[in-house]
């Protein structure tokens, strides 16, 4: 089982889009899938069509109950599971302050589902808290959706600033450049230092897309409903990539 969570200090990157697609890929090659709406605003579980809330309340996913399982809920595609969001996760935080061991503790919860999927996705919500720090631990790697631009740019290496206080590896830190618009040139700029500073960026990029945006409308993942689109066939490249760095 391998544990990839898609995580920005910053909200508005392309985060949820990202956990939806790249999560649908793994589905798509008959590998059993569970993505995990772990931010409050649940964009994951609408896109998905499922209702967001959380029968059994925040307990289960902090405390390890096997009630948790009561919340998985199945999508519209073979393979592919949700474990759906709703508001009373910004309460998180709070429970897991109670907790012991409250930095591995989400670590310790996903251990029950290691005979069930091959892969666990994780939607996380933005900035550095005890959650993230749980996600961070729990994670195999962080996938990191860049924009490039000078604020996104910041917030990244402060990201990267906080494993190494933290002494964490951040070599699970897999970042890639998202809404990437190509015709700037201070996108173009940005790509350029950035992987001349940072050479662990993924090289395939996600272009800034309205055919992304619709998925809201359409709430289905891209490949579903727009499968031909250069953001469709991105993802499947990213994917590609993702699995690559996996194996490293």
């Amino acid at each position: 089982m391998t544990i990839l969570s898609l995580y920005n200090i910053k909200g508005g990157v392309g985060k949820t889009a990202a956990a939806v697609n790249l999560s649908y890929l793994a589905a798509s090659e008959e590998k059993n899938t569970l993505l995990c709406d772990l931010d409050p605003q649940s964009s994951s579980t609408y896109y998905f069509r499922i209702k967001p809330k959380m029968k059994t309340g925040l307990k289960p996913l902090v405390k390890g109950k096997k009630s948790l399982v009561k919340n998985i809920k199945g999508t519209d595609y073979n393979y592919l599971d949700l474990l759906p969001a709703d508001f009373s996760l910004r309460n998180m935080d709070i429970m897991l302050d109670n907790v012991k061991g409250s930095k591995h503790r989400l670590k310790s919860v996903l251990k029950m589902f290691k005979d069930e999927y091959d892969y666990i996705f994780l939607d996380c919500p933005p900035n550095i808290t005890l959650v993230s720090e749980n996600i961070f631990y729990a994670s195999d790697l962080i996938l990191v959706p860049v924009i490039p631009t000078t604020l996104s740019y910041r917030t990244f290496e402060k990201l990267l600033d906080f494993f190494k206080k933290s002494k964490m590896s951040v070599n699970k830190i897999v970042p890639f450049f998202s809404m990437v618009e190509i015709r700037k040139n201070m996108h173009k700029d940005l790509i350029e230092e950035l992987k001349k500073q940072y050479p662990f960026f993924l090289n395939n990029k996600i272009p800034y897309s309205s055919v992304v945006e619709k998925m809201g409308i359409h709430r289905e993942p891209l490949g579903n409903f727009s499968p031909r689109s250069i953001p469709a066939q991105q993802y499947q490249a990213l994917w590609g990539e993702v699995k690559k760095r996996m194996k490293k």
